[in-house]
């Protein structure tokens, strides 16, 4: 027992629920989906190269099959004809997913007032966060993924929390 008194008193620990832990681990390891569309794509490859290095917020790894993504970063004009297949990447994401809208183009439509753009992806899409500019910086879209990781890390793990209540009593 003295042994593990002064592990303690040497090493330290803390103390957690699970839920907590694996809030942490979905917040810090947002892997994302690139639907780079138009011109803001080019900023969007800037934000994951060596300059901006979105690996140090857990999103180096961009995943090209929707299976194993749960962001879509959505960036450049969205014409109705490339509409369905945003959509149906989309579907065929994992929840919970999430989804930023990059640029002025993705979000409004921008410049293009015209019957063949989509004047702005939320119309066939939950947004979680715009990300402004024509294009867009890369910091910004940093910024961006940074409140989508807030945002994961407000939700709960009731479900976990739940199953761990049953199993105890």
């Amino acid at each position: 027992m003295s042994d593990l008194n002064t592990s303690l008193q040497n090493d330290g620990f803390f103390t957690t629920k699970i839920s907590d832990i694996l809030g942490w681990a979905e917040k810090n390891s947002v892997w994302p989906m690139p639907m780079g569309i138009s011109c803001c794509a080019i900023e969007m490859m800037a934000f994951a190269a060596s300059r901006y290095d979105a690996s140090r917020f857990g999103s180096e790894v961009f995943r090209f099959s929707p299976r194993q993504s749960d962001l879509m970063i959505v960036a450049g004009t969205c014409t109705y004809k490339m509409a369905w297949v945003v959509r149906k990447i989309w579907d065929q994401m994992p929840e919970p997913k999430y989804c930023i809208a990059m640029g002025a183009c993705t979000s409004t439509g921008g410049m293009y007032r015209s019957y063949s753009v989509v004047q702005g992806i939320d119309q066939f899409l939950p947004v979680d966060v715009y990300v402004a500019g024509c294009p867009p910086r890369p910091d910004a879209l940093i910024q961006g993924l940074i409140q989508i990781q807030e945002k994961i890390g407000k939700k709960k793990h009731k479900l976990f929390d739940q199953t761990v209540k049953e199993m105890v009593s």
